[in-house]
């Protein structure tokens, strides 16, 4: 059985993104929920995923809401299809797409298959998170209290100070003209 890594970016900031690994044998309806945990989305909405080709056109679409696969059906069934069955090329792509109104879109793309399975581990696994995801409702981040918590990590003390880390460059700044003249 194949490990496949996949690497799911945000449509708008490609630096954000997660990558999580899915066995081979697991289906796309699988793949679908550790996205939506993944990026801290409710999962009450549909979504579909779109075979993509590299300038992520979107082809054939596979969705949350179609319980079984029929032939010439407008969308296929993502609880009926492994995902291995859409692994054709080492760079597959696909466009993936959650609740429909609000169009929230990701950009799926294979960047590994493994035949090393941990038995020890439930797939599929998120494996790395970076950047800041958007907020499904609201806004996403650290509450103010975190927040603040998190600045005063990074205050130096007078100690700090004393190693080489100054004030300088803090003072208030004028409007320049000493710099340039005016004119």
């Amino acid at each position: 059985m194949s490990l496949y890594r996949l690497r799911v970016y945000w449509e708008e900031d490609d630096l954000v993104y997660r990558d999580i690994e899915v066995a081979s044998t697991q289906t796309l309806m699988d793949f679908n929920k550790a996205i939506i945990k993944a990026w801290e989305f409710d999962g009450k909405h549909a979504s579909s995923f779109f075979e993509s080709n590299d300038h992520w056109n979107r082809g054939r679409e596979f969705s949350s809401e179609v319980l079984s696969n029929k032939k010439d059906a407008p969308a296929l069934s993502m609880i009926k299809t492994p995902l291995s069955a859409l692994i054709a090329t080492p760079n597959q792509k696909f466009v993936y797409e959650y609740d429909p109104i609000k169009h929230w879109t990701f950009l799926v793309e294979l960047i590994g298959v493994s035949k090393d399975m941990d038995s020890a581990k439930e797939y599929p696994l998120l494996i790395r998170k970076e950047g800041i995801g958007p907020a499904q409702y609201g806004v996403k981040g650290l509450p103010g209290e975190k927040m603040v918590e998190e600045e005063e990590a990074y205050d130096l003390d007078d100690e700090e100070r004393a190693e080489g880390f100054s004030d300088e460059g803090e003072e208030e700044l004028g409007g320049g003209d000493e710099q340039y003249g005016d004119e």
